[in-house]
């Protein structure tokens, strides 16, 4: 009896030869694009619009925020785990760690705001460039906040108008769509944020 007939010797046809990722790593993934899917899902719906994904996807998201039972919310939520792996989930991975502030765009526009910020409490002439920038920027309410956050500083309260300033130009700048600071540039080709 011939044994080699049974039992190849190469390697390549054994039936052991299996190259895809193992059981334990596709349930590390199944279960990564479950929680991120929880996050979408923990969103509020004026951030969930402002996030590309489908249809499909954006209908079970809403749902899930609007079940109150356990069990309807669970099977949800597998429900969204499944219709995200047919979807590539980077591009949601990173409209929820710019929302977190994790990814570096997100750093970069807040030191932006904020050194515009600095330079707005340090110079008065920095609103016409805010104008000039932003048609639609209410200057009145920041000149308010501006001159309420100078009175803090000078009576060492708290910073609370100086906070709320930050958060109108933050504001200002989400509501225009200028997502992408460096393309705003002043008279000298800088960033009005630098």
């Amino acid at each position: 009896m011939n044994t080699s007939e049974n039992y190849p010797d190469d390697e390549s046809d054994s039936f052991d030869a299996y190259d895809g990722p193992s059981k334990s790593a596709l349930k590390r993934q199944m279960t990564a694009l479950q929680d991120l899917g929880a996050e979408l899902v923990a969103l509020s719906p004026e951030r969930l619009k402002k996030i590309d994904m489908p249809d499909n996807l954006r209908d079970a998201i809403r749902d899930a925020q609007r079940f109150t039972k356990n069990e309807a919310k669970r099977r949800q939520m597998q429900y969204i785990g499944k219709l995200m792996r047919g979807i590539e989930s980077a591009p949601l991975q990173a409209a929820i760690d710019e929302i977190k502030g994790v990814s570096a765009a997100a750093n970069i526009r807040q030191h932006q705001l904020e050194r515009l910020r600095n330079r707005l409490m340090e110079d008065d002439a920095v609103f016409s460039e805010i104008a000039r920038d932003y048609p639609a920027a209410d200057i009145q309410h920041l000149r308010q906040l501006r001159r309420n956050a100078i009175r803090e500083a000078e009576q060492n309260k708290p910073p609370r108008a100086y906070r709320e300033l930050f958060r109108g130009l933050r504001d200002l700048s989400e509501k225009t769509g200028a997502g992408d600071t460096a393309e705003i540039t002043t008279e000298t080709g800088t960033s009005p944020f630098g």
